[in-house]
């Protein structure tokens, strides 16, 4: 069991079957609040298991692709996630939803981008369709050996994505986090991998443990039983 006042960052990945590990870790360190990389609508998206209201179009279009790696994986977009909310109802623990808003994010972004931005995202977008589980896996090899550099890049070409899309975001989880903890001690925070260094930069001088995805991808052990507990909903206003 982790101290009272700690902080735990679990980086995740989408499209990957890794719900048992993730519920694993949040039993093993019974947080007060389970924080997670999302807004209302994405959550009742997942929820609801319909993206066909309250997400913006360019939402649906990284879901649809999301939803088509996800399968090669053996996964489904957003498991991670409601992996996560079960295990804060197994501990009793409360559920915060601590990301931007998505249509105004990707609003903002819209407005942000360059032309040539927009026809290379689109054209990598159509690229993606296509894209094998390996050439997915030798991505993630790359990323997972040199991480930061590999945001860095990502920002040399498309600098309007990393700056709305990871920096403005990984700036305002890092506040609620540091907000949270202050209100409830114990935090696990579950967030896409990408985000973790930046919130680990936004959280200092706190205390964070780390758990990287490539960590979570880990053979999961046996869950252990538990009783259920009802759980509370924290909705994040901008």
């Amino acid at each position: 069991m982790k101290d009272a006042d700690m902080i735990t960052l679990i980086g995740v990945g989408h499209v990957f079957a890794i719900s048992e590990n993730v519920k694993e870790l949040i039993r093993s360190r019974r947080p007060g609040i389970v924080c997670l990389e999302l807004d209302p609508a994405r959550f009742n998206a997942l929820v609801q298991k319909d993206i066909s209201k309250s997400v913006p179009i360019q939402y649906k279009l990284l879901a649809y692709f999301q939803k088509r790696m996800a399968s090669k994986f053996g996964s489904e977009v957003g498991d991670e996630m409601m992996a996560a909310v079960s295990a804060a109802q197994e501990i009793g623990a409360k559920v915060a939803l601590i990301d931007m808003d998505a249509a105004a994010v990707f609003a903002r972004l819209w407005r942000r981008m360059s032309f040539r931005e927009k026809l290379h995202l689109f054209g990598g977008a159509f690229v993606g369709l296509f894209m094998s589980k390996e050439t997915v896996e030798r991505e993630m090899e790359r990323y997972e050996k040199h991480d930061e550099q590999y945001i860095e890049k990502l920002g040399d070409g498309f600098p309007a994505i990393k700056e709305v899309l990871i920096d403005d975001r990984n700036k305002f989880m890092a506040q609620k986090i540091s907000s949270l903890s202050m209100q409830h001690g114990s935090i696990v925070a579950v967030v896409g991998d990408g985000h973790v260094p930046g919130l680990i930069e936004g959280l200092k001088p706190l205390e964070v443990e780390v758990i990287r995805l490539k960590d979570v991808r880990a053979p999961p052990k046996p869950p252990e039983p538990a009783a259920e507990f009802k759980t509370s909903f924290y909705y994040n206003n901008q």
